[in-house]
């Protein structure tokens, strides 16, 4: 059994009991703190926490690592609720192009973007995707991530959707942080497709999700509803064999265009709606009426130079919301959750805290993992962040670009 003692902590962070699943609002700025406290590990599982003149006793000193945090905050680890960490090549030929004066949409119509993934995975073997997958997750969780949702959607085909989807559960054996996964063949229209769009969601429908279902390959499922890619009519249909089929939604609206797609999806009880750069009065307002959780990226904004969602809008409106990577090849090349909190602070004016929130309790919500992950609290195993020396928690969105995570144990 592994025993570790954090001691002398600055501030241990959203530790508590009975913490609600989501915050939102007001609760979103008010976070927990316990300063001056020590929190206690057996095997990752929060044992004991408090301050530190409540300490003694209550702790086993055999066999124990003792860690000293004196000026250093603990935190829950980061959870991830969308990104696309399974792909064979990086495209930065298409980064060049765009700094060059071509958009993402552009790229995309020319044969770029998801097609040009989906190109070059077809060609990779599983054990080489498998391979190059470990080492992004382990600089992930060296960053602080603590649990993952990992998407297909870079096959767009039978053999490689699943090919992908097999990945992402050696993936899950082979990591002890909890990983999701999401069918997203509903990424794009294949070449092959282009002009006949019902045949490739009839293969999805009959020859893709069946597979998953039977091998229980996949958590959730995913459609990219958007002009271009799939209509809302389309979306609904692949979502309803989902769900069919034991499988979520968790869904990609509102990147460029608000045409309906948030509206399907909440009434169809998705577990989240992903993206959301773009709301009108109309999206908010069906927001507040829905359970599903809106999770803004805003590494894909900065990346791509699209507007950043309206989390203020959100917070004003009593609405919880959750904050993910988006790591992917194409728009968001980033895993580092730390980049996202300054951004959402720089860029969506949010605080510190409001976006640590949306990283931490409410992103395992989106991910159902709210028993086990985003606070500390006790019989939890949320992993744990040690941050370095800092004078306080605004540090470390206001300090982009420093690694400030001393170490984190999952």
């Amino acid at each position: 059994m592994r025993k570790q003692l954090f001691k002398n902590i600055k501030g241990l962070v959203l530790a508590g009991e009975d913490l609600p699943t989501l915050l939102r609002g007001s609760e979103m700025n008010n976070l927990p703190v316990i300063y001056n406290a020590f929190l206690a590990l057996e095997d990752g599982e929060v044992i004991a926490y408090g301050p530190m003149t409540e300490w003694e006793g209550i702790i086993d000193w055999r066999d124990l690592e003792v860690i000293d945090a004196d000026g250093k905050f603990v935190l829950p680890a980061f959870c991830d609720s969308h990104t696309h960490t399974v792909f064979a090549k990086t495209r930065e030929d298409e980064f060049v192009d765009r700094i060059k004066g071509l958009s993402y949409e552009e790229i995309a119509l020319n044969g770029g973007g998801i097609l040009n993934s989906a190109g070059r995975l077809q060609q990779m073997d599983e054990d080489q995707l498998f391979f190059l997958a470990i080492q992004r997750i382990e600089k992930m969780i060296a960053c602080g991530t603590g649990a993952l949702e990992i998407k297909s959607g870079y096959g767009l085909s039978v053999d490689a959707e699943l090919k992908m989807l097999r990945v992402i559960k050696r993936l899950k054996s082979h990591f002890s942080i909890p990983i999701k996964a999401t069918l997203l063949a509903a990424h794009a229209f294949p070449i092959e497709f282009k002009d006949n769009h019902r045949g490739y969601i009839d293969l999805i429908i009959n020859e893709i999700i069946p597979v998953v279902q039977i091998e229980k390959l996949a958590d959730y499922i995913d459609v990219f509803c958007e002009r271009n890619y799939f209509s809302v009519a389309e979306m609904e249909e692949i979502l309803l064999a989902g769900i069919n089929a034991g499988l979520k939604p968790k869904v990609h609206v509102n990147q460029f265009s608000s045409m309906g797609g948030l509206q399907k999806a909440i009434e169809l009880n998705a577990l989240s709606v992903d993206h959301l750069e773009e709301l009108t009065d109309l999206d908010i307002s069906t927001l507040k009426s829905g359970v599903s959780i809106p999770v803004f990226l805003p590494g894909c904004s900065h990346f791509l130079s699209i507007p950043f969602g309206d989390a203020k809008k959100l917070i004003q409106e009593n609405i919880p919301f959750a904050l993910a990577s988006d790591f992917n090849p194409g728009s968001t090349p980033c895993y580092n959750l730390s980049v996202i909190w300054s951004l959402a602070c720089i860029k969506m004016r949010l605080t510190p805290e409001e976006a640590l929130s949306a990283l931490t309790i409410n992103a395992a919500a989106a991910m159902e993992l709210s028993t086990t992950h985003g606070t500390i609290s006790l019989g939890k195993k949320p992993g744990i962040i040690l941050t370095k020396e800092i004078p306080n928690l605004a540090y470390i969105p206001y300090s982009f670009g420093e690694n400030l995570i001393e170490r984190v144990i999952v």
